[in-house]
């Protein structure tokens, strides 16, 4: 008998680009919902070819957001946000994805999906065939009857009638009156206001259908409801309409052109060539001349899918001996930890994950227990016993640890006393392979690399008032999810390793980034000491002058208004005051960005330039209180009294670390203010900081990679390289030619067109480009590595900096010109930005063992930010650590990358950060 399967695509769709996190293909392209939905569609074919396959199967998409229904009501769907801005392009390339697989692809101007689904099933069903309608959506349940069913592959479950009357109390074809009298906030199907799922089944089973139960309000119990069921008896008559689908329309194709015919191979690996999905073209299958990414050109045994009911809960020791026993063994082990919390330094250990390969994992609870006195904990393994013989395989330097952000896991385990090593992270990996690709959380990679769906945290533990604490979960679910993470992190290391030699990445994991993973794991831990009273004088002093800004601020726009409102301040400057220029956003609210605030300030001629101003200083004062003096004190650790930052190795993407929680890259390093928050940041009593700081690295391996002879004697002589600029190109020297000189050196290596220069020398695009054009003649180096850089990141798609890390860039062949520009401006700087983060990253590893040696192992490296380092140390130890310091930071490119150029490092020293620097 024929089976005829429809697809809510619509359905499909919005599931796949809230299920993964955003995606851009080879092409520069946001496509995180085509890559759901194509392994989503996949997915369901193998499912129901295993099971018992469909003969027929199309994909019913929406064409347009306009139907029928709208003429008859106007308000439906009327509160639906438009879909997001990146979603849209994505909506051709999904109808390719489903041409790919040679299933029809059908829409009808006027008809929603769910319409043109009823109208094929009820087609269907008059032939005699089966129907299995791929959705769960409450509407096309209405359509279940004997040969019908809806499969929920979210959930694999097939549903019936009997889950209809289980969920809405009512058969199927009594459906539609129950979603009558409910009405859809959703949909904005108006329904009768105060009637939800249990009161209009109990009235359609009472009175049979919605016209019984209309007819019966006048004899009912006087109250609210009879008085709503009165007096909105249209609204429930118009709604029964609205969610009534309609199945009489003919049919855009007929039913035998909907035949399953097998998927055609070259259409499909076509498909996912373009897009570059690697681990799809893997499942596919490879041919050798497949004009495929770089990355896919590792072939890769197919793993099998996630076995969540095999991963092993342990619950004794002999148990976990036994799991120890096999890792030392096979000498490796993927691991992660479960804790109390995201913040390392104040989590609390929950329990550990193992996985020996694909689907061999298990969860070690040790833990879990509710905060119930009178509850019965689950039983598990004994807790010292466990951390003791976990030490032991954790610390064996004959088993390799694998783990994903094993730096969390590091300074979680390192408060139980235990030292992760030898070990490999996969996300290191997957940056130093891909970095600009996409992200590199786990979630993200599994998608990518194994078409796998991780387990959602927020499905484990809940959300909002009902979410629990890891500790709280049961220790089915909680296996289910800890192990999983073990077990994809052994699927892609799998993978990653097989790809750094064959990609040419070996040399940045091995010499640059994996060893930086415990160094940044004991700066977390040790913090830096912040003096809570500076930050609350602070805070006081920024609250005093914001309120007096507001004064002048009301004064000038002659009325209060919220500042802090983009909308009201928009009104007041480009309405009340008449300023011409605003432009509106898509919301209707004028733009008051910081760039539309300084275009106005800097014409003095403009009525709102003094205003502008004030705001712009109100704006700096007010971030600054929230993120850093307010902020700072609630981060303050309640045992160690000290703030521990959170870095990442993956947060930019050219290789510079990033900080958050609180992210100290980004206090003013200019500016007074910027200057009094750094004064907070103080060194233990009898202590010092020692702030260790490259001068113009950025300018010395700009001469020595695009090779300027110019450039590179005045480094060797020690010159200020900003009087040799402003001497080149404006034939002499004062403050004003040196600092257009330092801004013009700084701006040339980003990129910068002759407008971005213009608008920071406050000259004409003519006159900025003079400048360029002037600066190029005079250093005809720069000018070459730019275009060399250029053509080789458009021919590759990646730069490279000296240490061989590869930054990706794939919008640099964009048709969307800002996007193109962007990428080239971002490019120009990567192999220079990288290579700078490539050089104090090694000088971090090489610092402890540098300092030991010197007998100075006791000086703690605390912070890095940008080109900076900074230590902590007893007063009396300043004169002997400062040149070890110095030495290693100098010396750091060698041997592997000798310099044309010296790299000179500026220090200081003093009791607080502000002092030292």
């Amino acid at each position: 008998m024929p089976h005829l399967y429809l697809v809510d695509g619509s359905g499909y769709i919005f599931r796949a680009y809230h299920r993964l996190p955003p995606l851009t293909n080879v092409h520069g392209e946001p496509v995180g919902a085509v890559y759901g939905y194509t392994t989503m569609l996949w997915k369901l074919a193998d499912e129901v070819h295993a099971a018992d396959g469909p003969t027929h199967m199309a994909v019913i998409l929406d064409k347009s957001s306009k139907t029928f229904r709208n003429d008859l009501y106007d308000q439906y769907k009327a509160h639906r946000p438009p879909p997001p801005e990146d979603l849209v392009p994505q909506f051709p390339m999904i109808r390719d994805a489903t041409r790919a697989f040679s299933l029809p692809c059908i829409e009808t101007e006027g008809l929603e999906a769910d319409d043109i689904i009823a109208c094929y099933a009820k087609a269907a069903l008059a032939q005699g065939w089966a129907v299995t309608i791929v959705s769960s959506d409450k509407d096309l349940m209405q359509l279940i009857e004997p040969g019908l069913d809806l499969y929920d592959t979210m959930n694999n479950r097939r549903l019936g009638a009997e889950h209809v009357v289980e969920k809405f109390g009512v058969m199927p074809d009594r459906l539609g009156d129950v979603l009558a009298l409910m009405g859809d906030s959703v949909d904005n199907v108006p329904g009768v206001t105060g009637v939800g799922p249990k009161t209009a089944s109990k009235l359609i089973n009472e009175h049979g259908d919605l016209e019984g139960v209309l007819a019966a309000a006048p004899s009912m119990k006087p109250g609210k409801l009879r008085d709503n069921l009165i007096e909105q008896a249209d609204n429930a008559r118009l709604s029964k309409v609205l969610v009534t689908l309609n199945c009489t329309e003919p049919l855009p194709e007929p039913l035998d052109e909907l035949e399953l015919k097998g998927i055609p191979d070259a259409p499909l690996r076509a498909f996912l060539e373009h897009h570059g999905f690697k681990s799809l073209l893997t499942k596919l299958g490879q041919v050798a001349d497949a004009p495929v990414p770089a990355p896919a050109s590792v072939p890769f045994e197919q793993d099998p899918p996630c076995d969540h009911d095999g991963y092993e809960t342990v619950v004794d020791l002999a148990a976990l001996d036994d799991w120890i026993a096999k890792a030392r063994h096979q000498g490796w082990i993927a691991i992660d930890t479960e804790t109390t919390g995201t913040d390392a330094t104040r989590a609390d250990l929950v329990g550990v994950s193992m996985a020996l390969h694909p689907n061999r994992a298990c969860y070690v609870p040790l833990g879990h227990g509710g905060t119930d006195l009178l509850a019965e904990n689950p039983v598990q393994v004994d807790r010292t016993a466990a951390l003791a013989a976990l030490k032991d395989l954790f610390e064996d330097p004959a088993v390799l640890k694998i783990g994903h952000n094993l730096k969390y896991d590091m300074v979680v385990l390192g408060m139980c006393g235990i030292e992760v090593a030898p070990f490999d992270d996969t996300i290191v990996m997957s940056f130093d392979l891909d970095a600009g690709l996409h992200g590199h959380g786990m979630d993200e990679l599994a998608a990518t690399h194994l078409s796998h769906s991780c387990i959602a945290f927020k499905d484990v533990v809940g959300t909002g008032k009902t979410q629990r604490g890891f500790h709280e979960v049961d220790l089915k679910a909680a296996t289910r999810y800890a192990a999983e993470d073990a077990d994809v992190t052994y699927r892609l290391w799998k993978r990653f390793r097989a790809r750094l030699p064959a990609e040419a990445a070996t040399r940045v994991y091995e010499m640059v980034d994996r060893p930086l993973v415990p160094v940044i794991a004991r700066m977390e831990q040790r913090g830096i000491k912040v003096d809570r009273d500076v930050l609350s004088r602070l805070s006081a002093d920024f609250s005093t002058r914001m309120a007096d800004l507001e004064t002048v601020i009301h004064g000038l726009a002659g009325a209060p208004f919220t500042i802090g409102s983009p909308k009201q301040l928009g009104d007041v400057l480009f309405e009340r005051m008449g300023i011409k220029g605003g432009r509106k956003g898509k919301s209707g609210v004028y733009s008051t960005d910081v760039t539309e605030l300084e275009r106005i300030a800097a014409d003095k001629d403009s009525p709102g330039a003094e205003i502008s101003a004030r705001v712009l200083d109100w704006r700096q004062l007010a971030k600054l209180k929230n993120t850093y003096t307010d902020a700072l004190q609630q981060q303050i650790h309640p045992v160690t009294g000290r703030v521990h930052t959170s870095y990442s190795l993956t947060g930019a993407q050219t290789g510079r670390l990033s900080s958050t929680e609180p992210n100290l890259q980004n206090i003013p390093i200019r500016t007074e203010i910027g200057r009094q928050i750094r004064d907070a940041f103080v060194a233990e009593p009898g202590n010092v900081l020692l702030a260790a700081d490259y001068s113009q690295i950025e300018l010395r391996l700009a001469a020595h990679m695009a090779d300027v002879p110019a450039l590179k004697e005045a480094f060797a002589r020690g010159d200020d390289i900003h009087s040799l600029t402003a001497m080149e190109l404006f034939g002499e020297v004062n403050r004003d030619t040196r600092g257009r000189a330092k801004t013009i050196n700084f701006a040339i290596l980003y990129g910068i067109s002759r407008w971005g220069l213009a608008g920071r020398l406050d000259v004409t695009a003519d006159e900025a480009q003079a400048m360029i054009d002037r600066y190029f003649e005079r250093f005809p180096g720069i000018n070459r590595y730019i275009a060399e850089t250029l053509e080789e990141v458009r021919g590759r798609g990646f730069t490279t900096t000296l240490f061989g890390r590869k930054t990706h860039f794939p919008r640099i062949r964009s048709k969307v010109q800002h996007e193109r520009q962007g990428a080239e401006r971002a490019a120009i700087n990567a192999p220079i930005q990288g290579t700078c983060a490539d050089i104090i990253k090694r000088a971090m590893v090489r610092m402890e063992p540098a300092l030991a040696a010197a007998g100075l192992g006791h000086v703690r490296m605390l912070l890095q930010v940008h080109d900076e380092l900074v230590f902590e140390m007893p007063e009396g130890d300043v004169a002997a650590a400062t040149p070890v310091i110095e030495a290693v930071m100098a010396g750091a490119a060698a041997p592997a990358m000798p310099l044309s150029v010296p790299l000179a490092v500026e220090i200081g020293t003093g009791k607080s950060w502000g002092a030292a620097h």
